[in-house]
């Protein structure tokens, strides 16, 4: 997991909000390491939402900051 995001240049928009996605994803790992506390609380948003759209709300910030990256592909 050392050098996992090595640029934000990608080819195309969907590979483009694969990584936001994973960036998402990321950073949730990174505030909270223990894999048992992740289980655990994502019963608490998985079936609420408002927990899902906040998910979809940064996923989306990050998506604007790779497609700045890429020159919204043009």
């Amino acid at each position: 997991m050392d050098n996992w995001l090595p640029t934000l240049i990608v080819a195309t928009p969907e590979q483009g909000f694969d990584l936001a996605f994973k960036l998402s994803r990321m950073a949730v790992k990174k505030a909270q390491p223990s894999e048992d506390v992740r289980e655990k609380v994502r019963k608490d948003y998985e079936d609420d939402a408002e927990s899902l759209i906040a998910i979809s709300q940064v996923v989306a910030i990050n998506f604007q900051t790779i497609a700045a990256a890429n020159g919204y592909w043009r």
